[in-house]
């Protein structure tokens, strides 16, 4: 099913599909900056999902927009997810001083089209904090899942997933 009204972008509500999710701060400023923020950022997202059955399989977390992987349950269930998370953690991000509103843009949604299609938006989202410079080794970005990801498959079989996909290095998203 598709959903389409005005003044946001058409989403593709499917039940038991890969979504990769891109949603950015209004005006790319820098509200998630803080520690505290990024972290309740995860958290509501984690909440919002785990109550509507969805699983989030791998996620990063910037300055101004962030990253997610995920597997649907209800695809209907979309809209209404996203409209939380960021009601919730608008109001977080107020609490922590005056921001002007409004303070998230839209949400961009995308299913892969298949397993390649999965792994290069993957190494994307992975890759996000080198690409923007946040640090010179994935390692030291705490605010993804690439540790999760690293202790999972191992470093050989990471590099050889980041290998075998590259094409994640020429994907330009509009959001960030």
């Amino acid at each position: 099913m598709l959903k389409k009204a005005p003044h946001t972008p058409a989403h593709l509500l499917l039940d038991h599909a890969a979504y990769f999710i891109t949603s950015a701060i209004y005006q790319k400023r820098p509200l998630l900056k803080s520690d505290a923020v990024k972290q309740h950022l995860l958290d509501t997202i984690r909440a919002c999902l785990t109550e509507k059955n969805w699983q989030l399989n791998h996620w990063v977390i910037l300055d101004n927009h962030y990253h997610l992987l995920l597997t649907s349950d209800k695809g209907d269930d979309m809209p209404g997810i996203f409209r939380k998370i960021h009601g919730l953690s608008a109001r977080f991000i107020q609490a922590q001083g005056p921001c002007e509103l409004p303070v998230w843009w839209n949400y961009r949604d995308y299913c892969p089209r298949d397993e390649k299609d999965y792994y290069i938006r993957l190494n994307y989202l992975l890759n996000n904090p080198l690409k923007h410079g946040y640090v010179t080794n994935l390692a030291d970005y705490p605010h993804s899942s690439f540790h999760l990801t690293l202790k999972t498959l191992g470093r050989n079989a990471l590099a050889q997933q980041f290998t075998q996909h590259p094409e994640y290095k020429n994907l330009h998203l509009a959001e960030d």
